[in-house]
């Protein structure tokens, strides 16, 4: 649903996504229920389309040769999804400093209601071939201003 506001009442923008998987035997142990590895396949859908809204659009990344590469993954697993759950994983950007980003995802099982995980990502920028880090680009720091520039939870 779109509406229109006037430019006082825009907020900033903060990229955000939402989609849909069907739990599918290849995601699950022998009991049908979700092996932890499947939820990063999970994740891993919902950055490559946040990517998309940030300017980072898989055919853009092939072109230029800059990549997004996560850096650390933070998961939590809070109740178990099963063979063919139907889930929806929203996904946004949390926060961004010169080199990093973060990004944010929460998984839930709509018919329920549950939140089934958590999980945040710290990713960098890697010009390929040579895969040396480069700054974010420059106009992140206006379109992102609003988000704070986080960091890792201390180990």
């Amino acid at each position: 649903m779109n509406s229109i506001s006037s430019p006082a009442e825009t907020a900033p923008e903060t990229p955000t996504i939402a989609t849909e998987v069907q739990v599918m035997f290849f995601d699950t142990d022998c009991a049908a229920v979700v092996h932890n590895i499947a939820y990063l396949r999970f994740v891993e859908i919902a950055r490559t389309l946040l990517a998309e809204q940030i300017g980072m659009g898989l055919v853009d990344m092939a072109r230029t040769k800059l990549y997004p590469v996560v850096v650390r993954t933070e998961i939590d697993y809070r109740k178990p999804a099963v063979l063919g759950d139907q889930l929806v994983i929203h996904g946004r950007m949390e926060g961004v400093d010169r080199l990093r980003f973060w990004v944010a995802f929460e998984i839930r099982r709509p018919a329920d209601g549950a939140l089934i995980a958590t999980s945040r990502q710290m990713l960098a920028v890697i010009q390929m071939p040579e895969g040396k880090p480069v700054r974010l680009p420059a106009d992140w720091r206006t379109r992102f201003a609003h988000l704070p520039a986080v960091r890792p939870a201390t180990r």
